[in-house]
Order: C-alpha cells, then structure tokens, then sequence
C-alpha cells in the first residue's frame, strides 16, 4: 500500500490555477532527485537596513555560508540526506536535499561591515545594516557667487574735439 496526500478532491483534479503550477513544479523538481532545493525566502525592507529570512528546516550551521561581494549577498549550503533506519522504505519523500545557493543584490546604501546572521530554529536570519552616512537626509547651502557678464565692460573715455564738445570712444 501507498501513502497518498489527501485534498479533498481527485488528486487528478488541482483545486485551482495556482495549486495547478504549484503541483507542475513542484513534481518536476522532486523528479529530479537529490540534485538540490531552494529554501524558502522572506526579504524585508526597514528604516535601518535590509532583513532576510531563509528556511532551513534540517541543515546544520556548519553548513551553511554567507558571503557579500560587490554588492551581492549570497547564501549557501548544504542539507544532507542521514539515512536514519535500516528497512525503512519510503512511500512519499517530498523533502529535498542537496546543496543550495540564494543571491541578492543589495543597494550601494549597505553597510557590509555590519552585517549580522543568526541560525534559529531552522530559520536564517541575516541583517543587512544601511550606511547612516549613505542614508542620512542632507540640505545643502547654496553661497551666493559673483555674477557673470556676457561681454567685458569697455572703458569709455572722454575727448575733446575741435569745436569744444566731448566725444566718447
């Protein structure tokens, strides 16, 4: 006998549009064996910085890394497969093993010096600090300059001419 997972519907039948691409890629990366999964993400935006959170339900912190470069956070690992009993035959593994990588590219207001990770209960939690500097409103004071002229101011002189009146140059 067979375990089967039970919806409540023919199990040819998927309940709606979303279950039905769920179920599609879903079976055709369980098809493909141990060759790796990809966690689960929930990425956030706050005043003070950028928090990540990554399920990773069975892996070790040994075996997880974290890595920032040229504005790109990328987590990776591992999730092992432990064999865990002799004669056990499995009916159903929907859980995937395998090795994993998660990029993402973070905005020049980061600072990388500050990032934090913590592992917890099978979740990843990493914190990516902005740049105060980066971040901080500034106003500006704009100086008053000397005006510019189109044209250099030519002197005018006064002369004398023979009838007794000033002409100008």
């Amino acid at each position: 006998m067979t375990l089967t997972r039970f919806n409540g519907m023919q199990e040819n039948m998927p309940q709606n549009f979303s279950s039905m691409l769920d179920r599609f890629f879903n079976e055709s990366v369980n098809t493909r064996g141990m060759a790796g999964f990809t966690p689960s993400v929930d990425a956030s935006e706050t005043e003070r910085g950028f928090e990540i959170e990554v399920a990773l339900p069975g892996v070790k912190r040994e075996d997880i890394s974290i890595d920032f470069q040229e504005g790109r956070l990328t987590i990776s690992g591992e999730r092992r497969f432990e064999k865990r009993e002799e004669g056990r035959r499995y009916q159903m593994m929907e859980t995937q093993y395998g090795s994993f990588t998660r990029s993402f590219y973070l905005p020049d207001n980061v600072n990388p010096d500050q990032i934090q990770a913590k592992f917890s209960d099978g979740v990843l939690s990493v914190m990516v600090p902005k740049d105060e500097k980066k971040t901080m409103k500034r106003q500006i004071r704009i100086e008053a300059g000397e005006e510019r002229e189109a044209a250099p101011k030519q002197k005018k002189t006064a002369t004398a001419s023979e009838n007794g009146k000033t002409a100008k140059s």
